[in-house]
């Protein structure tokens, strides 16, 4: 989800115009989002971008994602996968997703991504049930905001050593940062952050891109 801007109007125009690479694909899907009602919960293009850039250094095979929306984010990491490479996509909305289907489907890479319709702590549990701990590279958690530690702590045990989680939204606007700020939205993030702080689980790196992405790479 994109938020509140961080960067002055005029660096983040000159950060896109010199190092954004946005296939077609990707820009096509962006801009028919971008008239959506809720378009403010698809990433932004040079998030997406840093997402695939992690997927290729890490030569990742094995994905999660929960949260999918349009399909930015997993369309995004798809193109970065090798041949071979496969997403779990975790979301509950159809028409939200019907969207990311036809893209993923024009980029050639619908084969790549298994979409689970169902509530995500159901496809995570399933996942631990079926004995997958361990078996993941990578994760993206862009979700609802108070199932964060829910859908961390099943992520992580998903995880193989070495694997990463970027976890979206997690300066939400500048909302965490105010103590008078008592959401439940704001609530639940601000006790996330506190949480990966003191989790020596994971090594730990927040970054003011978009709305805030926080890396924790499993140890």
């Amino acid at each position: 989800m994109a938020g509140k801007a961080f960067l002055p109007e005029e660096i983040s125009r000159y950060l896109n115009a010199a190092s954004l690479r946005e296939s077609p694909m990707l820009r096509r899907l962006r801009e028919e989002t971008a008239s959506h009602p809720s378009a403010m919960m698809q990433i932004t293009p040079e998030h997406g971008q840093f997402m695939a850039l992690l997927v290729e250094l890490m030569r990742a095979q094995r994905t999660l994602e929960i949260g999918v929306f349009t399909g930015y984010s997993s369309l995004a990491v798809a193109l970065a996968l090798p041949e071979g490479g496969r997403i779990i996509a975790c979301d509950i909305n159809e028409e939200y997703t019907a969207v990311a289907r036809r893209y993923w489907k024009a980029a050639g890479v619908e084969d790549k991504i298994d979409l689970r319709l169902r509530p995500a702590l159901e496809t995570l549990d399933q996942l631990l049930a079926d004995g997958r701990q361990g078996g993941l590279d990578f994760a993206f958690i862009d979700a609802d905001k108070t199932n964060y530690e829910n859908y961390y702590e099943r992520a992580l045990a998903l995880l193989r050593p070495g694997g990463l989680i970027a976890v979206d939204n997690v300066l939400w606007s500048g909302r965490v940062a105010d103590p008078e700020n008592r959401e439940a939205d704001t609530v639940a993030l601000r006790a996330f952050n506190q949480k990966l702080l003191a989790d020596s689980r994971v090594t730990l790196s927040m970054l003011p891109l978009s709305d805030g992405v926080t890396l924790a790479l499993k140890r």
